[in-house]
């Protein structure tokens, strides 16, 4: 039986001599097995410890030799068995939590002398240096020859960065890093994402920047990525859309998609609540989603898009009289805020309703509307604005819809009013 973890071994005398213990663990592996006393000639059950400074290892009998197990951490890896002699206490964390759990079966029955021929014992032998070795949390990777072809990467990584090795799909090695906080796949030939990276529970830093990425799929929005991805580069691909869903992704504090050809930001952008820092420079953004308005960035910049001009008489009209009954009823719906799903309303009704217009009057409308554009100056939604363009604006167009033909005739008469002043 052997257990891989952090080790320290607490003397209990040290607060007697006014001494503190260092507090802090050495990686470690742990064994149970027998070995032969050589003053009794009797093997006994011993837990041996070895770390790299003692890979020979220090041995404690076991047998009727723990006084206490405190085992309320073991679900987070952490457990500390108390001896009786010597007077210390060997604190374990950093573990596996089933592996621990076992290990610590193990030690208890050893303790009691219940039958050992079930114990699943180890032999106590000095350890390799590699067991021993800190487990190895970044690692970088800048060049093809570098790139592991034969080995895995290490499973305790929490940071990856794989650049210049021209990928041109993700490695699926790189998914069962379960640790993993940070992946950088920045320039590489990536043209598509597999979407068990959302299976990376942990994932808060994605960096895709300079591949070849023509989508970011739908799954990935609706994955365990909803929770954890804080920072997201699609900075330099080639895309043209993002996926209504992607606004769920609602952790993001950093977006970056400079350098593609989309057309449109996300519908519901304005949802992505605690994004504070958004670039989207050198795209082919016409105009912005009116959900625009309801961020609240630090910084902002989107400069190199061929904005129109806006004019509020220049409009898309999408009104018939009367309005249908599915659009009274989904405005009903909306605008009362009754509840609804796929289990009680069709799907495609569901989707309509997900992409709801809010007029300038405060009603919703869904599919029937009059739609134009409205300058509106970038400060109002951010506190640093990088320049739109040359000639030093920062004003950009963002879409308006309106409910009625009275709503839209009465923006026009403000408008006007505005105009005259």
């Amino acid at each position: 039986m052997k257990l891989q973890c952090d080790v320290e071994v607490v003397n209990r005398m040290l607060p007697t001599f006014g001494m503190k213990s260092r507090g802090k663990g050495t990686r470690a592996v742990l064994s149970i097995g027998k070995h032969l006393d050589k003053t009794t000639q009797r093997s006994n059950i011993y837990l041996m410890i070895c770390t790299a400074k003692d890979r020979a290892g220090s041995k404690y009998k076991l047998k009727g030799n723990i006084e206490k197990f405190f085992t309320w951490f073991v679900e987070e890896g952490k457990a500390t068995v108390r001896l009786k002699e010597p007077a210390v206490d060997i604190c374990l964390s950093k573990a596996d939590s089933n592996s621990l759990k076992n290990f610590l079966s193990a030690a208890r029955l050893a303790d009691t002398g219940s039958d050992t021929s079930s114990l699943p014992l180890s032999t106590l032998t000095p350890v390799r240096a590699r067991d021993v070795e800190q487990p190895k949390k970044k690692l970088t990777i800048v060049s093809k020859k570098d790139y592991p072809l034969t080995s895995n990467f290490p499973h305790s990584l929490e940071q990856l960065q794989v650049s210049y090795c021209k990928l041109s799909r993700v490695d699926m090695r790189m998914l069962s890093l379960k640790a993993l906080r940070k992946l950088d796949l920045s320039n590489n030939h990536i043209k598509k994402l597999p979407a068990t990276i959302g299976d990376l529970s942990c994932l808060s830093e994605l960096i895709l920047h300079n591949n070849h990425l023509e989508a970011f799929s739908e799954a990935l929005c609706l994955s365990t990525l909803q929770r954890t991805l804080q920072h997201l580069d699609l900075s330099q691909n080639r895309l043209q859309k993002l996926p209504a869903q992607f606004c769920q992704l609602r952790e993001l504090v950093n977006l970056k998609l400079d350098d593609n050809a989309l057309l449109c930001l996300p519908f519901h952008i304005g949802r992505l609540s605690k994004l504070r820092f958004l670039s989207a420079a050198h795209n082919q953004l016409a105009v912005l989603p009116g959900d625009f308005r309801k961020l609240s960035l630090e910084n902002l910049d989107l400069f190199g898009n061929p904005f129109i001009q806006p004019n509020p008489l220049d409009h898309k009209m999408q009104l018939t009289f009367p309005l249908p009954l599915q659009e009274l009823a989904s405005r009903a719906v909306a605008n009362l805020r009754i509840p609804y799903g796929p289990h009680l309303i069709p799907a495609h009704l569901c989707q309509d309703l997900e992409i709801a217009k809010t007029c300038d009057c405060g009603r919703i409308c869904i599919s029937f509307y009059i739609k134009t554009a409205v300058s509106m100056n970038l400060h109002q939604v951010s506190h640093t604005v990088v320049l739109v363009d040359d000639m030093g604006g920062t004003d950009a167009p963002v879409e308006q819809h309106f409910c009625s033909l009275s709503c839209y005739s009465e923006f026009l008469d403000n408008s006007l009013q505005r105009g005259t002043r």
